[in-house]
């Protein structure tokens, strides 16, 4: 049993989502780390790191111009240069 929902395969196949084949491989290698290994006390770390990247630069591509990309620059999510300069010159 995973942490994140599993959608049947035929939804994940017609989302309309540019970055829904990311979202999926991202979920299924978090889920499959999480029963797998994280509830066991085995982890590492950079699993599943490249997976994330893949999806979160997706995202951020497809986010351009609306609001939800505000969301996450606020948060440093996407720029986390642009937060550590602002740091540097307070």
């Amino acid at each position: 049993m995973g942490l994140l929902k599993k959608k049947d395969s035929t939804s994940g196949r017609s989302s309309t989502s540019p970055c829904a084949d990311l979202r999926n491989a991202y979920h299924n290698c978090f889920n499959k780390w999480y029963s797998d290994k994280f509830v066991k006390g085995q982890w590492d770390k950079e699993e599943c790191v490249a997976e994330w990247q893949k999806y979160r630069a997706c995202l951020s591509e497809n986010l351009d111009g609306k609001l939800l990309t505000r969301i996450l620059e606020v948060d440093g999510e996407l720029n986390p240069t642009k937060q550590a300069d602002s740091k540097e010159t307070s």
